[in-house]
């Protein structure tokens, strides 16, 4: 009975330290980050509209609504994780909305394809405002268990957006062209506009803001850039982001020039991304039974056989649609259990500078993954063999960064490395 009591007077602190019920907060962060997604997945079914809408002579060419956004999403990150430590969370977030709410109204009214992706890109820049800033309200509120906690609500949450993202972007689609989608996504950047600015405190202490600001912005990137775990787990968490990024620029062709499957797309796409629920569930139990190390150098080894099996496959001369399905969504499961470990990992030695290093891991990682995903699906010739390949060519690059890492000899070790093993 004392540690039910505990366990609601530390509730009750974490409720008054952000002052609002965890009930809200939850979701509020949660959507904050499912702006980022819901940006990306919304637009997928509208992909060939786009391109008849602009008379596209390159069946490849719409994917780059995809990669525009990423870029600018990219540059966001950077810029926003030291501008929020020096500045507050609750004035970059605001911000940070209101300039993805322009990028998505100017998407609306482009006139020229050319000016569509330079409003993605703006698009991109002011969604990395809520993605950043969203972990780091979290990382000021709550630390240990209790924030274990509330990123597990979240993930379950967030995880939900690329399951229903294709098929609401192709309802709206069908009601009223790839326009609609903009209109959707501006009303729902607008709610979160308000909702954050009437109810969010600010969670960034002033001595911290003083801290920060007293501090270069040039140290603290080298301090983070000299880290070996941090630069490695961050490189190679990179190639298997290009992986997933290439998978989503490539999905609507490859699903309807190749497998015909026409308006199912949207429901196949979810059902391949569900998979990420149990992966994530999965991976939050046998974590503190394996560590974050071997588990996700498990998980890379049967990411890599996956994508032979994928590339087999490609080979065929009539590729198999089950089959394939079932490798993709075994990719993704694998994935669901490397990614978060391979970022914790890129975090953990950092201390004083996480707020810059979360930054530059994101800066990195969606700028490689947005040119690994772009240079992937341009390559795709109607075949699955460049998305496969690429699949197999990530995992074999992201294994031996991890191997020279770690060093061949740690590979899979459980012992003692690097201090603590985790």
């Amino acid at each position: 009975m004392k540690t039910d009591s505990n366990k609601n007077s530390a509730a009750a602190r974490e409720d008054a330290s952000i002052n609002m019920p965890l009930s809200e907060f939850i979701p509020l962060i949660a959507a904050l980050m499912a702006l980022v997604a819901l940006s990306i997945d919304i637009m997928l079914p509208t992909l060939p509209n786009i391109a008849r809408s602009y008379a596209l002579a390159d069946p490849n060419e719409p994917q780059l609504v995809i990669t525009s956004y990423l870029g600018g999403f990219a540059l966001g990150q950077i810029m926003w994780g030291p501008a929020s430590d020096r500045l507050g969370r609750r004035p970059v977030l605001l911000f940070g909305l209101c300039i993805y709410l322009a990028g998505a109204a100017g998407a609306l009214l482009s006139g020229s394809f050319g000016t569509l992706l330079l409003m993605r890109a703006l698009q991109g820049l002011g969604a990395a405002a809520p993605r950043v800033i969203s972990l780091a309200i979290v990382r000021d509120t709550f630390s240990g268990r209790p924030m274990a906690r509330v990123m597990s609500f979240v993930m379950m949450v967030f995880l939900i957006v690329p399951i229903l993202a294709p098929l609401l972007g192709q309802a709206l689609a069908h009601q009223g062209g790839w326009q609609s989608t903009f209109y959707a996504l501006v009303a729902f950047g607008l709610i979160i506009l308000i909702w954050a600015s009437v109810r969010l405190p600010e969670t960034r202490h002033e001595a911290d803001r003083k801290n920060a600001r007293s501090e270069s912005l040039r140290s603290s990137f080298a301090s983070v850039l000299s880290n070996r775990q941090t630069v490695g787990y961050t490189i190679a968490a990179g190639f298997l982001f290009g992986c997933l990024m290439a998978y989503i620029s490539s999905a609507q062709q490859v699903f309807v020039d190749v497998f015909k499957l026409g308006d199912a797309f949207p429901i196949v796409f979810g059902a391949v991304a569900s998979v990420m629920i149990p992966a994530s569930i999965t991976n939050s139990r046998l974590v503190m039974r394996l560590g974050m190390r071997r588990l996700s150098q498990i998980a890379l080894v049967v990411f890599s056989i996956v994508s032979v099996g994928l590339t087999v496959i490609a080979l065929m001369r009539t590729p198999p649609f089950i089959p394939f399905c079932g490798l993709l969504a075994s990719a993704f499961f694998c994935f669901g259990m490397i990614q978060p470990n391979f970022n914790a990992l890129a975090m953990e030695p950092l201390n004083t500078d996480s707020g810059t290093g979360s930054s530059l891991i994101g800066f990195y990682q969606t700028g490689a993954a947005a040119l690994i995903g772009w240079f992937i699906g341009h390559l795709f010739d109607g075949t699955l063999l460049p998305l496969s390949v690429g699949f197999l060519v990530c995992a074999l690059a992201t294994f031996f960064v991890v191997m020279a890492t770690e060093g061949p000899r740690n590979m899979f070790n459980t012992g003692p490395q690097h201090g603590s093993r985790r």
